[in-house]
């Protein structure tokens, strides 16, 4: 059975270099993890202010180099940065083609992103911001929303988030 389902971060060391890493599933709801994987890139580019693919998009093209394609990759960010589609690291990643549909899940609110599904899991009264390409928002929030793990974080972004902090 195919690997469908992946869920990437990256982690920026204050010693510098960046640790991109993923946890893959073969169903979207990650009851499971069929894999993990890691890569270390010694240079990154400085973070730039909305420019923020520049310095995660050549550690996420390194990570999933060899990994067998998926259909749905989910990101720590957003897809897109306002209701025009003025382009976020998801979409520089789904434009890269590293999946045919890309969600963006971000825990905090960006004032522009106004056309943002927000997904409140667990008891949490604070929404984690959906945005997605290659998927409907509803489809992409829907996914989010039924992943597992009972807290506000789904626990597939909270092990990659950890597995990308790991050290080397």
């Amino acid at each position: 059975m195919t690997i469908r389902f992946g869920a990437v971060d990256v982690h920026y060391p204050p010693s510098g270099g960046g640790r991109a890493a993923l946890v893959a599933s073969r169903e979207a709801e990650f009851t499971s993890v069929a894999e993990e994987r890691t890569a270390w890139l010694d240079e990154v580019a400085d973070y730039v202010p909305g420019r923020f693919y520049e310095r995660e998009l050549p550690a996420l093209i390194a990570l999933l180099d060899d990994v067998d394609p998926l259909e749905v990759l989910i990101v720590d960010g957003y897809v897109d940065l306002d209701p025009t589609g003025r382009p976020g690291l998801g979409w520089h990643v789904w434009n890269a083609g590293l999946a045919p549909a890309v969600i963006g899940v971000a825990k905090t609110a960006f004032r522009s992103a106004t056309h943002a599904e927000p997904v409140l899991r667990g008891s949490s009264t604070k929404p984690l911001y959906v945005t997605a390409a290659g998927i409907s928002p509803t489809d992409a929030a829907a996914l989010v929303s039924a992943m597992s793990g009972t807290a506000r974080i789904p626990e597939a972004l909270r092990l990659v988030d950890r597995l990308a902090r790991s050290l080397p």
